[in-house]
């Protein structure tokens, strides 16, 4: 097992979606279909509510988080890590990090959504997600292949 790291958040700003698009892309595995567009993460920054969490180790991009939140319910829309700093704690500080920033902003509950089989859904289930749904092939690859989404929420 990595050694955890310090792990250093910082809000993240438009002029960071390069790097969001570099950590996605390496992030995310195109079998899946399941990275966002540079104008996708472009539009949601653009709407009230909606927050990005950017972490790094050693002032090097490590992985971030995209969130909203509307009313009283908050939603985690992506998390990522660079496939080189896996378990070492980056996901866990982001996760923590939206948690409590949702709290903060008067969300009552958490959602979240990730595909069936997805290694981080360990994470969700130790940070006190609980599945409450499930879309069948959902995801799709760039073959035409469908996966399913499993849907989580926890109460804050």
């Amino acid at each position: 097992m990595s050694t955890m790291v310090r792990v250093d958040l910082r809000h993240g700003v438009v002029a960071d979606l390069p790097i969001v698009d570099q950590m996605m892309q390496a992030a995310f595995d195109p079998r899946f279909g399941e990275a966002w567009t540079r104008n996708q993460v472009l539009g949601l920054l653009a709407m009230p509510g909606v927050w990005l969490t950017i972490a790094t180790i050693d002032d090097v991009p490590a992985g971030f988080a995209l969130s909203r939140r509307v009313i009283d319910e908050a939603e985690l829309l992506l998390l990522a890590t660079v496939p080189t700093v896996r378990r070492r704690g980056v996901a866990g500080a982001l996760l923590r990090a939206v948690i409590t920033d949702s709290a903060s902003q008067g969300a009552l509950t958490l959602h979240l959504e990730v595909r069936s089989g997805n290694e981080a859904i360990k994470l969700y289930r130790s940070a006190g997600f609980e599945k409450v749904g499930e879309r069948h092939q959902y995801y799709r690859g760039p073959a035409g292949q469908a996966f399913d989404a499993l849907t989580y929420r926890r109460n804050l």
